[in-house]
């Protein structure tokens, strides 16, 4: 009996000095583990593929929908949290999609990639915290969150007239030490060639404008035809060419340089993402390039 009460103390004790172990263990860990990072809410994974990452390891994610030949790509947020707004208009085009896929014509399929440069976008969040569609921040002005983490402007790193240093307003901006040197434009660039999209549809802001895809040659026939039908159905101004700056080694450039039709959608402001607008002219794309749908009504 005496041994019995030994064994059973002994392996009470065993128990209790395990539970305190596993107690500390996941305290310690917890206390060295990191803040997680504040990002927008993740959809749910329909159609996810990982394309690649951010120069800070940050996972950017396309998602698809629909399963027609004719392939239609919609990016946000290439230039960070500068234009957050293109990156809340694409997860805002991402819901919608999630809530209402029976509005893509049987002959399409869409994909979104809503987050192009996730290192600038974590860089506003991390100052401002969370913020919705009409907040005014500091960053439309200043700047902030434009560029990535090696602090290349990536939208003047695509394989299109690039110069290793490039323009933006007044300020000279790095373009990288070569065409397609960082991993975000990477990323699009395979992702581009491994799917071959039929158009791309880059969301920026803010200069209230639509504008269409060359590099140093003529427009795509298909081109100005997809920037009147959205520009038109949006009530942007369809301009043939952005004037306010020289501008190297663009994203839609470099499609129109490999045959790809490409727009650059320019929001109004930094603040809003005028969804009703940009609604009316994805409604006019799928009219396009597939049948006659109702979007608004489903």
């Amino acid at each position: 009996m005496g041994a019995l009460l030994t064994r059973r103390s002994i392996t009470i004790a065993l128990v209790f000095l395990i539970l305190c172990v596993g107690v500390f263990a996941f305290v310690s860990l917890r206390q060295e583990t990191p803040e997680p990072v504040v990002e927008f809410d993740r959809p749910e994974d329909h159609g996810l593929q990982v394309i690649g990452a951010s120069v800070e390891g940050r996972e950017i994610d396309s998602y698809t929908y629909g399963g027609g030949d004719i392939h239609l790509a919609f990016v946000g947020g290439i230039h960070g949290g500068y234009e957050w707004n293109s990156v809340l208009l694409a997860y805002t085009f991402i819901d919608y999609l999630e809530a209402n896929p029976e509005v893509i014509p049987e002959n399409l399929r869409v994909s979104v990639i809503p987050s192009a440069n996730p290192d600038g976008l974590y860089a506003v969040i991390k100052k401002e915290g969370r913020f919705a569609a009409g907040d005014v921040l500091p960053s439309a002005s200043t700047g902030l969150g434009r560029f990535n983490a090696h602090n290349v402007d990536l939208n003047r790193n695509f394989d299109c007239t690039w110069q290793p240093e490039s323009t933006w307003r007044d300020k000279k901006v790095s373009a990288g030490s070569w065409p397609f040197s960082e991993p975000e434009t990477q990323a699009i660039r395979d992702f581009v060639l491994e799917h071959e999209p039929d158009a791309v549809i880059f969301w920026h802001s803010q200069a209230n404008a639509v504008y269409p895809a060359e590099c140093g040659g003529d427009i795509l026939p298909k081109t100005r035809d997809i920037m009147q039908a959205y520009a038109r159905a949006a009530g942007y101004q369809a301009l043939e060419s952005f004037d306010a700056y020289e501008v190297t080694g663009s994203a839609d450039g470099w499609l129109a340089s490999i045959g790809i039709p490409a727009l650059t959608v320019e929001l109004q402001t930094h603040e809003t993402i005028e969804w009703e607008r940009n609604l009316a002219g994805i409604e006019a794309l799928f009219e396009y390039y597939g049948q006659a749908v109702e979007l608004r009504n489903q």
